[in-house]
């Protein structure tokens, strides 16, 4: 399989995901330009994408949904919820309800030999979630946009190969920069977005033997740094009652105009 962030942060999100023979992304909120720009830096085009699974209706993950799912006709891949709140948004333009496949979490979709598994989350979206995708004994998952996590979310990552988690916020940047007050209480929420420190715990809480690599996703342009993001990460996991430590594997950095490496595994 392969993971790689074309796009990832509060301006935009677009995760490309595959298998030997199935293509996929995982939201679609930066321009129709840009997504093909970004599957071409890594040798894919648009066109060939077999599905996209949304998320939940914000912006940043639906901006570019509207172009390439008409100019392609792909099939996009969402909860009702999440499709009504689409469906209702008039600034991605009118979308063809056939082209929509209704999913729910914890029942899996097969897109040929990729499983997909929604997973609810926490999020002031309508019917959110994050998705784990398996082809055989191999599995990542895609988890960002969510304000807490708790017993069912660190079961259902248990044994990942990859993850892409959200990092998306220091606490004490928040509370001291410049957003107004009800956006930070959102943020902080347990329906806003993960901070460092969460994601570390988070990440402590699912490591094993054959774990291969984290991208961190996701990061606030006004209230976290990457710097930031990797140390605090590394810290809560340096710390944690695990035996594992940082340094056994790689941490990576999603950006929010930059496509990653692909992660292959």
């Amino acid at each position: 399989m392969k993971l790689c962030s074309i796009a990832s942060g509060s301006s935009g999100n677009c995760i490309f995901a595959s298998s030997d023979s199935i293509s996929l992304i995982i939201d679609a909120g930066i321009s129709g330009k840009r997504i093909e720009q970004g599957l071409n830096e890594i040798g894919h085009t648009t066109k060939e994408i077999d599905g996209i699974l949304i998320t939940h209706e914000h912006s940043d993950h639906i901006h570019g949904l509207g172009v390439i799912s008409r100019r392609y006709e792909i099939p996009i891949y969402a909860t009702k919820g999440t499709k009504e709140a689409i469906l209702n948004c008039k600034s991605i333009g009118e979308i063809p309800e056939g082209l929509f496949r209704e999913i729910e979490a914890d029942i899996d979709v097969t897109i040929g030999d990729i499983t997909v598994s929604p997973i609810a989350v926490s999020h002031d979206a309508k019917q959110p979630t994050a998705f784990l995708l398996r082809q055989g004994k191999k599995s990542t998952a895609v988890l960002t946009d969510l304000g807490k996590y708790d017993n069912y979310i660190v079961e259902k990552l248990k044994y990942l190969d990859v993850l892409l988690l959200e990092a998306n916020h220091d606490v004490h940047m928040l509370q001291v920069g410049t957003y107004p007050y009800y956006l930070k209480q959102r943020i902080l929420g347990e329906q806003g977005h993960l901070s460092n420190e969460l994601s570390g715990q988070l990440l402590s809480q699912i490591l094993h033997d054959n774990f291969k690599t984290v991208i961190l996703g996701h990061l606030s342009k006004e209230n976290n740094y990457e710097r930031l993001a990797y140390e605090t990460v590394r810290l809560e996991i340096d710390m944690a009652d695990n035996p594992y430590h940082a340094k056994d594997f790689p941490i990576q950095i999603a950006k929010r105009d930059v496509v990653s490496d692909v992660i292959e595994f």
